[in-house]
């Protein structure tokens, strides 16, 4: 959520986000309501003086002058709830106005319409050329009877699947190297809770905006989380942190549910694009500085990284542009792996900064040691890993001729040692 004392001095700056976004949200509307409240609040503190005034001075009149104040008095009181009436009928639409504005991104984000138009930073890592006729990461998981979509949607519908036997191993492998690589590194390893209550969704950006995309639980007024950036970001919320406690380095493991509204007939055909998945997310809530902001930024874009290289998989780097950024988010980038049997780099990874949006939303702040004030924090997220779709790579890149995969060196002891999958006989 944005300051609104930033909105009331340059609305035409939020005018133009929102825009740059592709958000509908109505500035004007919203300038109009907060010059109503604001003139409805400031009478409500004049009646209040007034009525203070008159109400010290009643026991000393007495007759007509007595009667007077009175009827002073009580028509102050009426106006008075007249005026807190009215703040209570704008003060919904206010709040649903002042949720729906997008935070400007920042200044070194390119203006664009959608993923077509992000910029390529850099690409790392070489692509692999095969000297034979590679299968994809289906034909692979079938031939080696390690993942099984069929029964998936039989079971649960279009965007479920099965993995088994060496399939689960690997799928476990990378989420567990990742969460070791995270801990090694100082973040603090959390199991996290799924059902998140609205609060939490509002606090993290999700709602409004996102409801079509999450499965929701009516019946016990609960959402599943789409990513373990919710309960992670969420954690203290409606908290005021120490300084010294910051940063707030977090890493979670999780399953992640996604409805994929509005995919009917996108990427259908295997694992990129599916409703349950597990993913390793790294959290950072830090000081309100935007040079820290920038610097831990940079950080969880190395960590994800970092463990791309481990896995050996080419990847490129874009700086997301405005169009295909969040309502929150002021600056993204995404990483991309090169998945052979799509021929192109597929999203994999993306590092999310959000300045105080979040925090003021969950009212998540610290008090600052020098001036003794309570600052709104800054938060930041991205994926370490997500599987399966990071399979998709590993399984292709890693293949054989004669329909093996190899398994990339770091995630072998966490498959008893084993350096190949094979069919078993």
């Amino acid at each position: 959520m944005i300051d609104i004392k930033l909105i009331r001095e340059n609305p035409e700056r939020f005018k133009q986000a929102a825009v740059d976004k592709h958000i509908e949200v109505d500035i004007d509307r919203l300038m109009e309501v907060d010059n109503v409240l604001k003139d409805a609040k400031q009478q409500l503190q004049d009646i209040s003086t007034d009525k203070n005034r008159i109400g010290k001075s009643i026991p000393k009149l007495d007759g007509d002058d007595k009667q007077k104040a009175l009827g002073e008095l009580a028509g102050l009181k009426e106006k008075d709830s007249a005026l807190n009436e009215q703040i209570k009928e704008l003060k919904p639409e206010f709040d649903e106005l002042l949720q729906k504005v997008a935070q400007p991104a920042d200044e070194d984000v390119p203006v664009g319409k959608d993923d077509t138009e992000n910029v390529l930073l850099r690409k790392e890592g070489q692509i692999r050329e095969f000297d034979f006729e590679p299968k994809d990461h289906i034909q692979l998981g079938l031939a080696l009877d390690i993942i099984d979509v069929e029964r998936g949607v039989k079971l649960a519908g279009t965007r479920n699947y099965f993995l088994k036997g060496d399939g689960a191993m690997l799928h476990w492998a990378v989420l567990r190297f990742a969460m070791d690589y995270m801990i090694a590194k100082g973040y603090t390893p959390m199991s996290v809770p799924l059902l998140m209550k609205d609060e939490a969704m509002r606090g993290t950006g999700y709602y409004p905006g996102s409801e079509d995309q999450t499965y929701q639980m009516e019946k016990d007024n609960l959402s599943l989380a789409g990513t373990a950036e919710v309960p992670l970001t969420a954690y203290h919320m409606n908290e005021i942190l120490k300084a010294d406690e910051l940063p707030k380095k977090f890493v979670a493991m999780s399953s992640c549910f996604r409805r994929e509204a509005g995919a009917a007939g996108k990427d259908t055909y295997g694992l990129y694009r599916i409703h349950q998945f597990d993913k390793v997310e790294q959290v950072i809530v830090c000081e309100n500085s935007a040079e820290e902001s920038a610097k831990y930024h940079e950080e969880i874009q190395a960590n994800s990284e970092a463990v791309m290289q481990a896995l050996g998989i080419p990847y490129q780097v874009v700086i997301v542009c405005t169009g295909d950024l969040g309502r929150g988010q002021a600056k993204k980038y995404d990483i991309e792996a090169w998945m052979p049997s799509r021929n192109s780099y597929g999203e994999t990874h993306s590092a999310s900064k959000f300045y105080e949006f979040q925090a003021r939303r969950m009212n998540l702040r610290y008090k600052d040691p020098e001036t003794k004030k309570n600052l709104f924090c800054h938060t930041l997220n991205n994926t370490v890993i997500a599987s399966p779709r990071v399979l998709i790579p590993i399984l292709e890149l890693n293949q054989n001729a004669d329909g093996s995969v190899n398994i990339p060196e770091v995630l072998r002891p966490y498959m008893g040692g084993k350096e190949k999958i094979i069919k078993n006989s």
